[in-house]
């Protein structure tokens, strides 16, 4: 099979196709056909050696995946032909940007039925980041009003749209380019970062999921009681303990694979709640292209290899 590896560390130019062994599923696994695989922002990371997850090279990045189950071992959940997506194995590597993947039949759910592959492969990483943050550990309600920064990006496009599907009311925090996007994803206020700080204007969110690493700022924005998700500090106990010592409760995010979310999250593309927006897509051989892209933080939902 062809599979995008990288020997080193390095840019975008590090990746490489490959001719490489299928993968044999082993029991309660199934081997996927991939259609199509998302790029994002941990898989350039991750490249470029800034968040060594997978210790030395080589090795191959991505994680979001979307395709055809080809093999069905004892003990699988799917059968050969069934259409699914997820991101398995995540934080260990799954080396999704390749032709077939091998996969726990249980970190993968049946494909939304109205979207092509290339747009279900843009949801899981993304999506189940927003889901766990959101729904999972800060139980989002009617009512609840909500700043999610970087709203027009992966993470923060579908934490807007699962917000609103909650009943929440949605602030979105974006630059002024993306104000009609955002707002078409259902956000009821938009904040242009670029000219206002969100905590000048924001004293009373019930929850705020911060994607910027800027804890101590999104603090400010919550009421007593209050909510902070942070995505890329998770880890941060410092923060933890300052959240909790302000009243407000601290929500660590780090993604796991998770098929019980996948298929709620299904039921919400497949309801038209949510809409996974692809930007571009390029061929598997031009993953170096779609890294940078990746890399410029500008991209507009998401951007996806075509298999």
């Amino acid at each position: 099979m062809r599979a995008v590896i990288q020997k080193s560390f390095g840019g975008p130019e590090v990746l490489e196709v490959v001719e490489a062994e299928r993968p044999r599923p082993l029991s309660g696994e199934v081997l996927v056909k991939v259609r199509a695989a998302a790029v994002n922002p941990v898989d350039v990371a991750v490249r470029a050696g800034a968040f060594p997850l997978l210790g030395e090279p080589p090795f191959g990045v991505g994680w979001d995946i979307s395709g055809v189950v080809e093999e069905a071992a004892p003990g699988s959940r799917f059968a050969v032909g069934d259409e699914v997506y997820g991101m398995p194995f995540f934080p260990r590597a799954a080396q999704g940007y390749a032709e077939y993947v091998a996969a726990p039949s249980r970190q993968l759910a049946r494909k939304p039925a109205s979207v092509d592959h290339v747009h279900a492969a843009a949801v899981p990483l993304a999506a189940l980041t927003a889901w766990q943050g959101l729904v999972q550990a800060a139980g989002v309600k009617a009512g609840d009003r909500v700043v999610i920064q970087r709203a027009a990006g992966g993470v923060g496009h579908f934490a807007v749209q699962i917000a609103k599907a909650r009943g929440a009311h949605v602030i979105a925090v974006a630059s002024a380019g993306r104000h009609d996007f955002v707002r078409g994803l259902g956000a009821d206020e938009v904040i242009d970062y670029r000219t206002t700080d969100f905590t000048d204007v924001v004293d009373d969110a019930d929850i705020v999921l911060d994607s910027l690493a800027q804890g101590d700022a999104s603090l400010r924005a919550l009421r007593p009681g209050g909510v902070l998700i942070s995505v890329l500090e998770h880890g941060n106990p410092e923060l933890a303990a300052r959240v909790e010592a302000a009243g407000r409760r601290f929500a660590g995010i780090s993604v796991e694979p998770d098929y019980a979310s996948l298929e709620a999250i299904a039921a919400l593309v497949d309801a038209g709640a949510i809409r996974p927006h692809v930007e571009e897509t390029f061929a598997l051989e031009d993953a170096g292209k779609a890294h940078e892209l990746v890399a410029g933080g500008h991209v507009q939902g998401k951007i996806v290899l075509t298999v």
